[in-house]
């Protein structure tokens, strides 16, 4: 696949932009790609050239691109309040109808409380369950559980939360107080004939020996997606969220539910913690919130913990959190606006009823020698690429051949990620049957083309 020399706008690039989770050298020689407009399940490339956003951008556009009534919602609040704040007492009404809002949605939330990231929102997370085992006369109960492969954002705490060596190498990360479990991915971790269900109950057990080993009495939290996003898009397997809470209400160890890629319709119900069947403490959201058109991310946490921190927060004189931008007003409104057009639009029902075209496209793909396992929930899915199909073996070195299939699916006219050498999808849950035919047309051929591919370059026999 030969490059073409770097255009004016792409060199503009290089020279003045650090682009987030890049290779710098991949940029300098081959140049960004570069968006110029974006309609409906498609963006354009400066050229004119169209493309099926098979990732909703980054997770977050749920609605597709250019949705006329969250545009007018987002001018005309631009007109009557562009910014104000919530410090010291003070309040708008966007803020307080989206509130409102998650708490109709999500069983559970008694306050709600804003960031602008999902980053924040899980940093936020960490705080609040410090304050709360403060406030509860618990000051050594602050560990906190994620797991590999985990993504939970990228500032200090919540890249440690994170489980993706990238996110930590030469960043001084983890700091203390965060540990790891295993990873509940049934195709690389179940030994042989142990099924999902005994291998669920196993992760349980490796769960209650880390917190018998660090002491209930200092483990405050465990944090897990509903689904792995940005470490594969795993699904866990059957029984592990039961099993899982079952030791944490033994131990008096909060559940925080990380929804900012679950959140809002993506399995088919409002949270992914529905789907799958377990409640949490506290929940985390951005991304589909505002379904990508503003930037905007909120905490949900229960009656318990809300008293606990107003309380303390009422003797200390202040409660000492709060960001700038947190619950901007845009934001807020174009949230609001999308928890509407949800609702209106019965997108979660939507998402149950195309979702089975969607997942037996996807797996049909799983007879491909390049694919291990073809695998995902609602509209949520991956093909992890492997030399075989056995669950033990990867590529060496890894990422590249992920990386080139997801190339030559861009050429093909489809945007997908390549997480190492996994393939993600996670369309705009908007897409019809027409939609699903254009996403998954050019897979088979863009399979055969990298494997092809990884034979001649030896990655592949």
């Amino acid at each position: 696949m030969t490059r073409p020399p770097l255009t004016n706008m792409q060199t503009r690039d290089v020279e003045a932009l650090l682009h987030p989770y890049t290779n710098p050298a991949t940029l300098r020689a081959e140049g960004p790609f570069i968006v110029s407009r974006a309609e409906g399940l498609h963006v354009f490339d400066a050229e004119g050239r169209r493309y099926l956003e098979g990732m909703s951008g980054l997770w977050c556009c749920g609605l597709g691109f250019g949705d006329a009534e969250l545009i007018e919602t987002a001018r005309e609040q631009l007109g009557r309040l562009p910014y104000y704040h919530l410090f010291a007492g003070r309040s708008h009404e966007p803020a307080i109808e989206l509130a409102e809002r998650i708490k109709e949605l999500a069983p559970g939330a008694a306050r709600v409380f804003y960031q602008s990231s999902g980053s924040e929102a899980n940093e936020t997370q960490i705080k609040l369950v410090w304050y709360f085992n403060n406030a509860r006369g618990k000051p050594q109960k602050k560990k906190i559980i994620s797991r590999a492969k985990a993504y939970h954002g990228v500032t200090i705490v919540s890249a440690s939360l994170t489980g993706l060596p990238y996110n930590h190498r030469d960043f001084d990360l983890p700091v203390d107080r965060i540990l790891h479990t295993a990873t509940p991915h049934a195709w690389r971790g179940a030994e042989p004939g142990e099924d999902e269900r005994a291998y669920a109950a196993r992760l349980a057990r490796e769960l209650d020996a880390l917190i018998e080993r660090e002491g209930p009495d200092t483990v405050a939290a465990f944090i897990a997606e509903p689904v792995m996003g940005a470490g594969g898009v795993i699904v866990p397997p059957e029984g592990y969220f039961e099993e899982i809470s079952a030791v944490l209400a033994r131990h008096d160890v909060l559940l925080i539910a990380d929804e900012v890629i679950c959140g809002f319709g993506r399995t088919g119900q409002w949270f992914g913690h529905q789907t799958l069947g377990f409640k949490p403490n506290a929940i985390s959201m951005a991304k589909q919130l505002t379904a990508g058109y503003a930037p905007l991310s909120a905490v949900a946490i229960d009656a318990e913990m809300a008293a606990a921190v107003e309380d303390n927060a009422s003797r200390i004189g202040v409660f000492g959190h709060g960001f700038t931008y947190g619950g901007h007003p845009l934001g807020c409104a174009v949230g609001a606006k999308a928890l509407e057009i949800y609702q209106r639009r019965d997108i979660p029902g939507h998402v149950r009823r195309i979702a089975p075209l969607f997942q037996a496209r996807l797996r049909a793909l799983a007879d491909h020698p390049l694919v291990g396992e073809a695998r995902g929930l609602g509209l949520l899915g991956a093909l992890e690429l492997a030399p075989d199909k056995s669950g033990r073996a990867a590529f060496e070195p890894a990422g590249k051949v992920g990386a080139r299939m997801a190339a030559e699916l861009q050429a093909r006219g489809v945007i997908l990620r390549a997480m190492g050498d996994v393939i993600g999808f996670c369309p705009p849950m908007i897409i019809d049957e027409d939609g699903i035919e254009e996403l998954f047309a050019p897979i088979p051929d863009a399979l055969d083309a990298t494997l092809a591919w990884a034979r001649a370059e030896g990655l592949m026999r």
